[in-house]
């Protein structure tokens, strides 16, 4: 048997995916140019680099343990090790069979009757996003396409898979008319009119609700990792790992400015009102930016590691950002120091996301909170007046991808890569729902009414829980 070099760039780029990250596997990817490979990503099943190391691993370990003659040699009983010859380093997994047991005493499994199941993908589902005035869900996918699902409103399990339609989004390179491999991001406009993707060949795109094309935006040289709509809708912000970040005219599709400040590839970017924004980067930097201004607002300084992911908060006011330095912090644009600096986190923090309670929200007497979730398995809720950690959520036993609030700020999903998408109530941290599926979860995402949690999984599809009480 033989590996070629694709192949094992194929293998590598998968590990990477499966073990969340996502930035890292995207960059690996462009270089190594392993998506023009002629591989079939689904037809390699998922851990199959560490199948293959776990397996070579064996074979070392049985022949230093047998003499040329084929007598086994008399010595140690301990296991080989890949980094520590003569000792093994097994994962531990009591916490986890104890989580397991813990939840299935509890009773708290979402009823099959309750979960829809959509099918369609013919790969990694990465990110999904409910339109914010009808029931429509859109997913983006590694298979190069998007999907946009019209759920039914009243049903859900069997009954609502056979009901739901849907339109397929491709994406094509319109230069070659070659497929553009991962669609990376989504987001609708306020009205739900309008659906903006971006993709790993640098475009985004704008559909309509029916599927159709509305205009391709070229003018990134990388991967698009975010994608945000202003308020109004006249504008669409993207960030690129080509380290820029562009506004863009929805109407026309020109280009209405381009920002280079970033040393490196640009992950997240956040509008805090019509005409200014927030960046940030793996050169560890936050700028804050107006249109029509050359140089940054404000520039904060302070996270020693790449910046994952930033968030306004509800009144502009302060902005959240979380990093692989293993900390979140809160910031305010009338201050270089932040306003807090949370580090209870054992590992990096991959995501963020403020509740939707407290002052500019339709729950202004709820306080406001912060969610942060991490490698480190745990999602934390945050106290913003106090500056102080709330709940601490540890049913997870792998890294948490994404944390989502309904929109009365009352509950949280979050998903894991343990193939858990776990519903908690914020007022006392108490565990709810549990939802078992079948691969990791990229992303969990809650519709308009809070009737329902939609989530994508590795195994390519999107599962839809019914949660009307």
């Amino acid at each position: 048997m033989s590996l070629t070099s694709d192949e094992l760039n194929y293998l590598v780029y998968r590990y990477l995916l499966e073990s969340g990250y996502t930035h890292t596997a995207f960059s690996f990817a462009n270089e190594s140019l392993v998506t023009k490979a002629n591989i079939n990503g689904a037809d390699v099943p998922p851990g199959s680099l560490i199948s293959f190391v776990q397996k070579g691993m064996m074979y070392v370990e049985i022949e230093q343990h047998i003499n040329d003659d084929g007598t086994p040699i008399d010595a140690a009983e301990e296991k080989l090790s890949l980094l520590l010859p003569g000792h093994v380093q097994s994962r531990d997994n009591e916490d986890k069979d104890e989580t397991n047991d813990a939840m299935e005493e509890d009773g708290l499994e979402v009823e099959p009757s309750k979960v829809t199941t959509l099918s369609g993908h013919d790969n990694e589902v990465f990110t999904v996003c409910w339109n914010p005035t009808k029931s429509l869900l859109a997913s983006g996918s590694g298979d190069s396409s998007a999907r946009i699902w019209h759920i039914p409103a009243t049903e859900s399990g069997p009954e609502a898979e056979r009901n739901t339609q849907w339109h397929v989004l491709e994406h094509f390179n319109a230069s070659s008319n070659e497929k553009a491999k991962d669609v990376t991001t989504l987001d609708w406009n306020s009205e739900g009119s309008l659906l903006a993707t971006g993709s790993y060949d640098g475009q985004a795109r704008i559909w309509n609700e029916q599927g159709k094309l509305v205009m391709t935006l070229s003018r990134h040289k990388g991967p698009v990792f975010s994608l945000k709509w202003n308020r109004t809708g006249s504008l669409l912000l993207s960030g690129s790992v080509d380290k820029t970040a562009v506004v863009w005219d929805t109407k026309t599709g020109d280009v209405v400015q381009q920002f280079h400040f970033h040393a490196a590839p640009t992950l997240d970017v956040d509008w805090r009102n019509s005409n200014s924004f927030a960046s940030c980067s793996t050169d560890k930097n936050i700028y804050v930016c107006k249109i029509g201004e050359d140089q940054p607002v404000k520039r904060f300084v302070g996270h020693t590691d790449e910046v994952n992911a930033i968030k306004w908060d509800p009144t502009g006011t302060m902005l959240a950002s979380c990093s692989d330095d293993f900390s979140a912090k809160i910031w305010s644009v009338k201050q270089d120091e932040p306003l807090h600096d949370f580090k209870l986190h054992t590992k990096e923090i991959y995501t963020i996301k403020w509740s939707p309670t407290g002052p500019g929200t339709k729950n202004p007497n709820k306080p406001l909170l912060l969610a942060t979730a991490s490698f480190d398995s745990v999602v934390k809720l945050w106290d913003i007046d106090k500056g102080e950690c709330m709940h601490t959520l540890a049913r997870h036993t792998e890294p948490v991808y994404s944390v989502a609030f309904n929109p009365t700020g009352d509950l949280i999903a979050s998903g894991s890569f343990d193939k858990c998408l776990h519903i908690w109530s914020v007022k006392d941290g108490s565990l709810v729902r549990t939802l078992r599926g079948g691969s990791g979860i990229f992303e969990v995402a809650w519709n308009k009414d809070g009737d329902k949690v939609a989530a994508c999984f590795f195994n390519k599809v999107v599962t839809v829980i019914d949660f009307r009480m």
